[in-house]
């Protein structure tokens, strides 16, 4: 079953699916995730969960869905 999206990023309105799809594709920081989206920082809220879904991508097993 999916599961909802959560939006992390209110003023660029990104969802953390695809924080999420970002981090898999290889971004390591808030900034390059805002470049995969299309979008770049603005009032900086969403940093701190930025950085906790790029450090849950850093300690997932290989293999693991970025969907989840």
């Amino acid at each position: 079953m999916r599961r909802a999206a959560m939006y992390l990023c209110l003023c660029n309105a990104l969802s953390d699916l695809q924080v999420r799809q970002a981090v898999h594709d290889g971004a390591k920081r808030p900034r390059e995730i805002y470049a995969a989206c299309g979008c770049r920082a603005q009032c900086g809220a969403c940093t701190k969960g930025l950085l906790g879904i790029i450090r849950d991508g850093a300690s997932a097993p290989p293999g693991a869905s970025a969907n989840q």
